[in-house]
């Protein structure tokens, strides 16, 4: 009995041992299947030096207002292969004519090289070799597939084509500041960049993939296959507000002008006076070779930050008329003697000239230091808070809150401040000891342009995908910032001084320009010195705005030194290419009438050259007038009158030569250095290049006629 309990015991015991060692076997052997299927790719993937790692998407393109790709991502291909994969016969029939192709393609090693290296390879074993550290595109990309071996592709051929995007400017050095970038290439650090690619970063730079890459020799990440383990998400397009032609245009007029004048750089914004889209935003500057580029951003950003000078006399005029405790109007009078005023012993306010007695209009149209300072100081030498209180409610003293990043900070003195004094608020007046962006005086204006109702500029207006809109930015409106009143009184003083005062040069009769200039002197080491900041603000036309515009021209170097001798004419010719494309009526709006009696005596004449046009008239006894003194003219018929308007514009732009003869037109258009292509009969239709846009000698204009 003894012996049979013992049996027992041992048996249980055994049996114990057993289960336990049938449980732990199936542990390891779970275990073991779970680290070979469940883990295993991840472990034979850290063997191998194999790795999960993003895939980058293709980035959003920056579109133009029409569509036109202001920057967009092309596909560029690193070229590699694996020896080992085509079959023998494919290999060894094709292998010296590759070597030979790929020796003339990318000209950087003997035909002998790539045949002796590829076989090596083959021989050994080793499946990775890089062509070249060169990218190709993809017109070179098909080329390189019709290469033998190549040509049959990855899985039998073993060519490996690893696609990278690069950023593209279709339209080069235009708005190439506006456009900006990201910084991608260092990933331990942040992203920075500047612009619209920065500023829409997040909507342009869509959503990473990931996919399986090997670590081979030489610190090359081979993709183990073509397919994306997770596809990446492309980026969204952002559709600017921008024309691409009057961005063109007036590029070529900053330009020249920064040329013209030997300036050290110049800003141009040109904004919509309703919506505040922007069209056009052009940033030059000058680089070390002495050529202007887009290389700051001097109309938004902290670059462009100064002393507006003579432009902000207007923000000071709006200030006093806003005030209903003060009682002013505009043939109140002001001396300014002898254009000489001191405030304090060191603080003397000058005027360019004695103007003696004016008005506040004259003030302003005449642009008087003495004059402007000495209303404000009247008003508000008691009370400067409430100046700057005006300012603040004007807006001026805060960002725009602009789409793009990087704007600049407007700085606006209070008399809080630690640096007021006693000369601060007579210097204010005349845009001194304040600093303020090109864009935020742009705003001001076009405020009053849009009779007191503040519009926030805007630049971006849509994101799309595959040609779907996604979002729509609209623009904001402020509620009424200036009473009508004040804005109709501010709007007679701009117009008088392009009528009457400092930038009468830049008057037309064609269309009216509202507007105001400015000249700071520029502080250097801590001193106002004789370099001048010039500018020009305002609208047009006048009398119904449809655009503003600022121009920027910093410290010209020539014997024209201010802002009407500068700044003033630059608007000019912006606002004749834009008065011209967009806003001159169209010839078919005049076309004769059977009931006309005028037109019923007149010959079918749209355009040419004034001299033969007014003999013409006389011989038939028809008034005319002229609203321009240029040679070359279109016709406007009023009641039974013919007027003149100025066909021409700036002698730097493409005329409009439509409704003239062939003769003419080739005369006009050879002694501007084009080159003429036509067909047809008759009076010129149609021409191919817009009226107003910037004249590139040399370049073919074509012409189609009809009777």
């Amino acid at each position: 009995m003894a012996k049979t309990g013992i049996r027992k015991y041992i048996l249980a015991r055994v049996r114990i041992a057993f289960l336990v060692v049938s449980l732990a076997a199936l542990l390891i052997v779970y275990k073991m299947m779970n680290i070979q299927i469940v883990e295993g790719e991840r472990w034979s993937s850290k063997a191998r030096g194999v790795e999960m790692r993003d895939v980058h998407p293709t980035r959003g393109s920056i579109l133009a207002d029409d569509g036109s790709l202001l920057a967009t991502s092309l596909p560029f291909y690193r070229v590699a292969i694996d020896p080992t994969v085509a079959d023998s016969l494919v290999f060894n029939q094709g292998i010296d004519s590759l070597g030979v192709l790929l020796s003339n393609f990318y000209k950087e090693q003997e035909p002998s090289y790539y045949v002796n290296i590829l076989r090596e390879y083959r021989k050994n074993n080793k499946k990775y070799f890089v062509i070249s550290k060169e990218l190709i595109d993809h017109e070179n990309y098909k080329k390189l597939s019709q290469f033998p071996i190549f040509k049959e592709g990855r899985n039998k051929g073993g060519v490996i084509y690893e696609q990278t995007d690069r950023r593209f400017l279709p339209f080069g050095e235009l708005a190439r500041r506006t456009i900006g970038f990201v910084n991608h290439e260092d990933t331990s650090q942040s992203l920075n960049g500047r612009g619209l690619e920065y500023s829409f970063n997040s909507e342009l730079q869509g959503i990473a993939g990931e996919a399986l890459y090997e670590l081979i020799a030489g610190g090359f990440w081979k993709p183990v296959d073509d397919m994306s383990q997770v596809r990446p998400k492309p980026g969204i397009d952002i559709q600017t507000t921008i024309d691409i032609n009057l961005q063109d245009t007036v590029h070529q007029i900053l330009q020249n002008a920064l040329a013209k004048y030997k300036a050290d750089y110049g800003s141009i914004i040109l904004m919509e006076v309703q919506t505040g889209k922007i069209k056009a935003l052009v940033n030059l500057g000058i680089n070390s070779n002495g050529s202007y580029v887009e290389n700051n951003n001097y109309a938004v950003g902290d670059m462009g930050l100064a002393e507006p000078g003579s432009t902000f006399k207007l923000m000071s005029m709006a200030a006093l008329f806003e005030n209903e405790e003060i009682p002013i109007s505009l043939k109140d009078s002001v001396q300014t003697g002898d254009g000489v005023h001191k405030y304090y012993d060191d603080a003397v306010m000058r005027d360019v000239s004695a103007l003696g007695k004016l008005t506040v209009q004259e003030v302003f149209e005449k642009s008087s230091n003495v004059g402007m300072s000495l209303l404000v100081w009247k008003y508000f030498r008691k009370n400067p808070k409430k100046y700057f209180e005006a300012l603040q409610k004007f807006g001026l003293s805060r960002p725009l809150g602009f789409q793009m990043a990087g704007e600049a900070q407007p700085y606006i003195k209070s008399p809080s401040d630690s640096s007021w004094s006693g000369s601060t608020l007579p210097w204010m007046s005349i845009g001194y000891e304040l600093k303020l962006s090109p864009l935020q005086t742009l705003s001001f204006y076009n405020t009053i342009a849009n009779n007191g109702i503040m519009v926030e500029p805007i630049i971006v207006s849509q994101t799309r995908q595959a040609g779907k809109i996604l979002s729509s930015f609209e623009t904001k409106v402020n509620k009424e910032i200036i009473s009508e009143k004040t804005v109709k009184t501010l709007k007679i003083m701009l117009r008088g001084a392009v009528e009457n005062g400092t930038a009468k040069k830049i008057d037309t009769k064609t269309y009216q320009i509202a507007g105001k200039t400015g000249t700071a002197e520029k502080v250097r080491n801590g001193e106002y010195t004789e370099d001048h900041y010039t500018s020009f603000a305002g609208y047009f036309p006048a009398d119904n705005p449809k655009y503003s515009c600022i121009v920027i021209i910093d410290d010209p170097k020539t014997e024209k030194r201010y802002a009407a001798e500068v700044a003033a004419p630059v608007f000019r010719s912006v606002s004749d290419v834009v008065y011209q494309r967009y806003l001159h009526k169209p010839l078919s709006e005049v076309e004769p009438t059977a009931k006309d009696s005028l037109h019923m005596r007149l010959p079918f004449i749209r355009a040419g050259y004034r001299p033969d046009l007014d003999l013409v008239c006389s011989q038939l006894g028809i008034k005319t007038q002229n609203q321009s003194m240029q040679q070359w003219v279109k016709t406007q018929v009023a009641t039974d009158t013919v007027k003149w308007i100025d066909n021409q514009g700036a002698k730097s732009l493409i005329p409009d030569v439509r409704g003239m003869r062939l003769r003419d037109a080739l005369y006009l258009l050879e002694n501007l250095g084009m080159k003429v292509a036509f067909e047809g009969k008759g009076r010129i239709k149609s021409q191919s290049l817009n009226p107003g846009g910037a004249i590139q000698k040399g370049k073919t204009i074509y012409l189609k006629l009809k009777e």
